[in-house]
């Protein structure tokens, strides 16, 4: 059953307080910041909404503090899915799904770019399966919904700085209630 947009605010507001996994940043400083990003950039509605909504499946469930540390992939990517389809559509929880397949992919496809990831996201991609072949970049960046998949892994790459100065969550609900499909 997917969530209503109160249920995922909730949810926010409920765990949002918790440390994002390995930085310096609140789970939902981080969604602010990576919709903030995302924003400023231009992107339309269902891409903000992305932003803010891509790593809700660290909060659907909980495995602790920092997973990786303990050698647990918690494919937050596919676990929200069920929560978000049906309330968002296809594009949006497409590149969601794709966001942790889209940093394999810059790992390949983007020379130095393993080397701006942050400690945790190094443990992270480890447990996801390690950057893609040569092959496996040319079939992801293929597929439908890729390429924003990689601008959402950019802004989620960013979105990790201390004290950084957003919106607050309710202007970014707005945007996500623009794009929410009728329960």
């Amino acid at each position: 059953m997917p969530l209503t947009l109160v249920e995922i605010e909730g949810l926010l507001r409920a765990r949002g307080g918790e440390q994002y996994a390995g930085e310096p940043v609140t789970q939902l400083e981080h969604a602010l910041q990576s919709a903030w990003l995302a924003e400023r950039e231009g992107a339309d509605d269902g891409l903000v909404t992305a932003a803010l909504l891509h790593d809700l499946g660290h909060l659907v469930h909980d495995l602790g503090a920092t997973p990786t540390l303990h050698g647990v992939d918690d494919v937050h990517q596919h676990r929200v899915v069920r929560f978000l389809r049906g309330r968002f559509d296809q594009r949006v929880v497409r590149a969601i799904q794709l966001h942790v397949d889209a940093k394999r992919y810059l790992c390949t496809a983007e020379p130095g770019y393993f080397d701006t990831l942050s400690e945790d996201s190094v443990r992270s991609l480890a447990l996801q399966g390690g950057p893609f072949t040569p092959q496996e970049a040319d079939a992801f960046i293929q597929q439908v919904g890729a390429e924003e998949a990689v601008r959402l892994r950019r802004w989620d790459d960013l979105a990790k700085t201390a004290g950084a100065s957003t919106p607050d969550l309710g202007h970014f609900l707005a945007r996500a209630a623009r794009v929410a499909l009728a329960a």
